[in-house]
């Protein structure tokens, strides 16, 4: 697939700003804080229908306006689509495919495939664990509208279940209505978890070999999908929790908690892989996640690169760039010099000064 073009207005700090990309590569320039990343954001928000930052959609409105729209043309399969995105500050976000619009987000989804990659990306390995989830929640939503359902289902019985506990330490006989909700989380929790592990276990496959190209096959990575509970066991769990999660006031199992480890010939990198070990590891797995969409869609996502190369050492920069060479990318920086040697063809620049755009090539 490729992005055509993309219309915003009242996003952000733009008031209105219109782009038309190249198929291979683009470039977004300027100094710091001028937008740069905010049109990428709004690419990836027009083909998710959420921030790559976990922004609420009101604060994605530029200040002093009630609403905001952004329009993105794209070409999938040699189809043709218009995807609207029509944002307001007290009211659900209005979404239309082709002039239609739609009743629930996760219709948009599968329509495009972005993998969005910024230097917050390099630190997947040593974050805490809800950043490693939310890599998986994202790009599983994308490649799988069924997730995205049982993902939402159960996310909204945990909150149900979450304020029932607060209910509870005010009005214990409802204590009996906990059941409904461990049955709700067992259910779409288990698929959830099935559904983590099989998406691990391929991207850990891609994710090892592209390693051991980067490192020379000095470094043999491995994934390791690590469940908060088995799912067989989950509702036993529930159970044996329910006193601590009485007492707390919380939910203390399940997916939500899940994590994923990154291994080296048996030893935990996030603890103990230097620096550059842990970034090959995040190169490696944004890489990964490149080839696994491809293999699932049969068509080539758009990555969105946000100053990600100032970020990597020669080595790494080259082997990024070699293997974007055949997708559309859109890539942001603060100075074209840094691309001088390294290459890369400049299909088209644009000139990013206080929300505002210049084409220059």
């Amino acid at each position: 697939m490729q992005i055509n073009s993309i219309e915003i207005g009242s996003f952000r700090n733009y008031d209105n700003a219109k782009l038309e990309f190249h198929s291979h590569t683009n470039i977004l320039y300027g100094d710091n804080a001028q937008g740069k990343t905010n049109i990428l954001e709004a690419i990836f928000v027009c083909g998710t229908t959420k921030s790559h930052k976990g922004s609420k959609d009101r604060e994605l409105i530029k200040l002093g306006h009630n609403e905001a729209h952004i329009r993105m043309f794209i070409e999938k399969k040699g189809i043709n689509h218009k995807i609207d995105i029509h944002l307001r500050h007290n009211n659900a976000k209005g979404i239309a495919i082709d002039g239609v619009p739609i009743k629930r987000s996760g219709e948009l989804l599968g329509l495009s495939n972005i993998i969005f990659f910024s230097p917050e990306d390099l630190k997947i390995v040593k974050s805490g664990p809800s950043e490693r989830r939310r890599f998986i929640n994202l790009e599983l939503s994308q490649l799988d509208k069924v997730y995205l359902y049982e993902l939402g289902e159960y996310n909204k019985a945990l909150m149900q279940r979450n304020k029932l506990l607060k209910q509870i330490s005010y009005t214990s006989s409802l204590s009996d209505t906990l059941d409904v909700w461990d049955d709700k989380l067992v259910e779409y929790g288990s698929k959830i978890i099935a559904s983590r592990e099989e998406f691990i276990k391929k991207l850990s496959v891609i994710t090892k070999n592209i390693n051991e190209k980067i490192t020379g096959n000095r470094e043999h990575i491995e994934l390791i999908y690590e469940p908060d509970v088995a799912a067989r066991d989950f509702l036993d769990n529930l159970k044996k929790a329910r006193e601590k999660d009485l007492r707390f006031l919380t939910t203390s199992v399940g997916p939500h908690r899940d994590d994923l480890l990154f291994m080296n010939k048996g030893i935990d990198i996030r603890k103990y892989g230097s620096q550059g070990q842990q970034r090959t590891c995040a190169l490696s797995l944004k890489l990964a996640e490149i080839e696994l969409v491809k293999e699932i869609i049969n068509d080539t996502p758009v990555l969105l690169l946000d100053d990600v190369l100032s970020e990597l050492d020669r080595n790494r920069q080259n082997y990024l760039l070699d293997s974007i060479d055949n997708i559309q990318t859109i890539i942001t920086c603060t100075g074209l010099e840094e691309f001088i040697g390294k290459r890369l063809a400049l299909d088209k620049i644009f000139c990013i000064l206080d929300g505002t755009v210049r084409l220059e090539k």
